[in-house]
């Protein structure tokens, strides 16, 4: 079996799996959770699986994740479930008014760029890819790219500051 070959049936199957585990367990931070399980029992045994039943294989390893999950849960009970429920909350509302505000501008100022700085920003910095994959998935040549962000950047930063002078 190829070395990067568990990487290749992540790829092919996380989405896949992500939304069964979804279905199954209607939280999408146990779904994540539980997806992580799957594909870390998948790396410790995918070499016993066939190649052409990877997928059926894959769900059953993700039910069985969901399965542990849900008898491990139901013996743990929580006996003081409103101890949480007391603790201030350490955002206020007006922090989190103002930081809503702000995101808000920052997305229709993003929404305000030409569409390939707009692309160029999105795919690195808000998905993280890298320059060389971003500019691979725009079509353009990675000096191109690195212009195409700093203008974006630049263009953001103009309209934070003429938002701050405003106000």
């Amino acid at each position: 079996m190829k070395p990067n070959s568990l990487d290749d049936h992540y790829q092919s199957y996380v989405h896949d799996i992500y939304r069964y585990l979804y279905a199954l367990s209607r939280d999408h931070h146990l779904a994540e959770d539980l997806m992580q399980e799957t594909f870390y029992r998948a790396y410790l045994y995918l070499e016993d699986c066939r190649e052409d039943r990877i997928k059926p294989w894959l769900f059953r390893v993700a039910y069985n994740a969901f399965i542990d999950y849900t008898r491990k849960a139901s013996r743990s009970i929580t006996t003081e479930a409103g101890f949480f429920n007391t603790l201030p909350h350490p955002e206020t509302t007006e922090s989190v008014y103002m930081r809503r505000e702000r995101m808000e501008a920052l997305a229709a100022s993003v929404g305000e760029l030409p569409e390939a700085q707009r692309h160029a920003l999105l795919l690195h910095d808000f998905h993280g890819m890298s320059y060389k994959d971003a500019a691979a998935i725009m079509d353009v040549s990675l000096p191109k790219y690195k212009i195409l962000v700093f203008r974006a950047r630049q263009r953001l930063r103009e309209e934070e500051r003429r938002r701050n002078g405003h106000e």
